[in-house]
């Protein structure tokens, strides 16, 4: 028998032993298939990365949703990773099996301000790539870029790729990558960088600027109760308003969210942005006019 037909058998094998719901040990399945355990460790950790495999305990079991087993763990897994887990009062298994219950859901409305649509192919590939640590290449802003990848980011309903340029983490907006391909290079993901990731919720945002904002008091009840801006602070107050500091990547995202507040906020500076918001506002006045 030729090699690749026994890779094919041994993977088959393992995928319906996975699929039988069996607890497995790389020790185990080396026995069975007469190979070393870094065979099986390549297998498990390469050619079957497509597959939601865990390790627990030294054991690889198959995540319980690729079953079709939905845990009450898995639901509050989806919600947390979807970012509504605060949504709702609490999550427990009670208020889950409530919240799924044809007779109280239908009391619920849930109202958002949209999600970008993302084309599933370029998510798909963008998330294998990251998984395996393969090195990106793609143009963005007419520019070619070659970039190691480390998380998918969704920020006010937009995804992101977040990755390492030239040593340096930037981000970039899925609907701006085009000509996207994978080189046939991988890269050891930088450790520091990804605790930075993990622990630092605006790390993403990479190169930032300080934008001074002014708050009218009549607006503040609704403003940070439903927390408009994911990062700012409050660095004076009089009667009237708040003086806000904030930090921000793209000025379009500052911009769109003062338009919205108008007459409510106001750019105190940087000087060159409140200039760009005013010469907005003026063109859209001039053209009511005409």
């Amino acid at each position: 028998m030729k090699e690749y037909d026994k890779l094919s058998i041994r993977l088959v094998q393992i995928l319906s032993k996975f699929n039988n719901g069996e607890s497995l040990s790389a020790q185990e399945l080396a026995q069975e298939f007469n190979v070393d355990t870094r065979t099986i460790q390549r297998d498990l950790n390469e050619r079957l990365t497509f597959m939601p495999i865990k390790k627990e305990n030294g054991r690889y079991v198959l995540e319980s949703f690729a079953l079709g087993k939905l845990s009450f763990k898995d639901i509050q897994n989806f919600a947390t990773l979807s970012g509504i887990a605060k949504l709702y009062p609490k999550l427990d298994q009670g208020f889950i099996v409530d919240l799924l219950s044809h007779r109280v859901n239908k009391v619920l409305m849930v109202k958002n301000e949209g999600f970008q649509k993302v084309d599933y192919e370029l998510f798909k590939d963008l998330s294998v790539a990251i998984l395996k640590h393969n090195v990106l290449i793609f143009f963005y802003k007419e520019k070619e870029r070659q970039i190691k990848p480390y998380k998918l980011v969704n920020y006010k309903g937009i995804w992101y790729l977040l990755g390492d340029e030239n040593d340096k983490l930037k981000h970039f907006n899925l609907d701006k990558i085009s000509k996207f391909r994978t080189k046939n290079e991988n890269f050891i993901p930088n450790e520091k960088l990804e605790e930075q990731i993990q622990n630092d919720p605006n790390i993403w945002l990479g190169e930032s600027k300080e934008v001074i904002l002014k708050l009218d008091k009549n607006a503040k009840e609704y403003f940070f109760r439903k927390e408009i801006l994911s990062n700012y602070q409050i660095i004076d107050e009089d009667e009237t308003s708040y003086t806000l500091s904030t930090q921000v990547s793209y000025e379009d995202e500052i911009l769109h969210l003062v338009k919205q507040w108008i007459p409510y906020i106001k750019i105190l500076a940087p000087i060159e942005l409140k200039t760009r918001l005013e010469n907005i506002l003026k063109s859209y006045l001039n053209n009511l006019s005409k």
